[in-house]
């Protein structure tokens, strides 16, 4: 049994991770990459204790996101998987699956797409892959739309923050980037999604950020993928659905 925390210099970073389960041959470890704004608990706590069961999982916080500072850097699809892939090497995990969420999907898909021989499984949450795959409602914003967070999930996220960024008044700088972020242009053409060698599995909310039309079509892109759209579930409740969530999971991590 391993559990714990740490920090690894990587590109720059004193990058935080925990490392929590059974590291139990030969099944691969699970990395874990939480949604923009969000922390590893807020994003993974629900389901933390199912995926820690038999497995090792290791989950980072991104750059800026709960425990490790931000530096002078755009935060940049490209760059971020570049941090991960670093810690992996820096703590010897040369092949894992990975279960991203919102922002950190985008980062597994990348990771995916540059770096296949690190995945052995993909699971996609709330991901797209063009711009053009989320609703207009939360590109333009329009914050009267159920899609988006409401006040007491950006109250959440700033009391995480607040209770473990080294520098908690930075707040405000973290949304701006996120932000900045979320309306960059993607870095993937459809050839990429069809070279991709990884069983995937895509799950959305039938109210998520990411519109099931689109989901739809990076699921006939991939090779080997499926999609599941979790019924009655916003982007933000997506990860906490257990019941739903859980059983997909385990049938295609198992």
């Amino acid at each position: 049994m391993r559990s714990g925390s740490a920090y690894a210099k990587v590109n720059g970073l004193e990058m935080y991770y925990e490392v929590h389960g059974v590291d139990r041959a030969p099944r691969r470890p699970l990395v874990l990459l939480h949604g923009g704004v969000l922390t590893v608990g807020l994003s993974f706590g629900a389901v933390l204790p199912a995926l820690t069961a038999d497995r090792l999982v290791v989950a980072p916080e991104l750059q800026g996101h709960g425990h490790t500072a931000d530096i002078d850097r755009a935060m940049r699809v490209p760059d971020l998987a570049s941090d991960v892939v670093a810690l992996l090497d820096a703590i010897g995990v040369e092949e894992a699956d990975f279960l991203g969420y919102s922002l950190g999907g985008l980062i597994a898909l990348e990771i995916g797409v540059r770096h296949p021989g690190r995945v052995g499984r993909l699971v996609l949450a709330a991901a797209p892959y063009t711009q053009d795959g989320v609703h207009e409602e939360v590109r333009t914003p329009d914050h009267s739309s159920p899609r988006l967070p409401g006040e007491a999930d950006f109250r959440e996220m700033a009391d995480a923050y607040a209770a473990s960024a080294p520098h908690p008044e930075r707040f405000e700088d973290l949304l701006a980037k996120c932000s900045a972020a979320a309306h960059a242009p993607l870095p993937w053409t459809s050839d990429d999604l069809r070279g991709l060698t990884a069983p995937t599995l895509l799950v959305i909310g039938d109210t998520d950020f990411v519109r099931v039309e689109h989901a739809a079509e990076m699921q006939r892109l991939i090779p080997r993928s499926r999609l599941a759209v979790l019924p009655a579930t916003t982007h933000m409740a997506l990860m906490r659905r257990t019941s739903l969530l859980l059983p997909l999971l385990s049938e295609f991590l198992g």
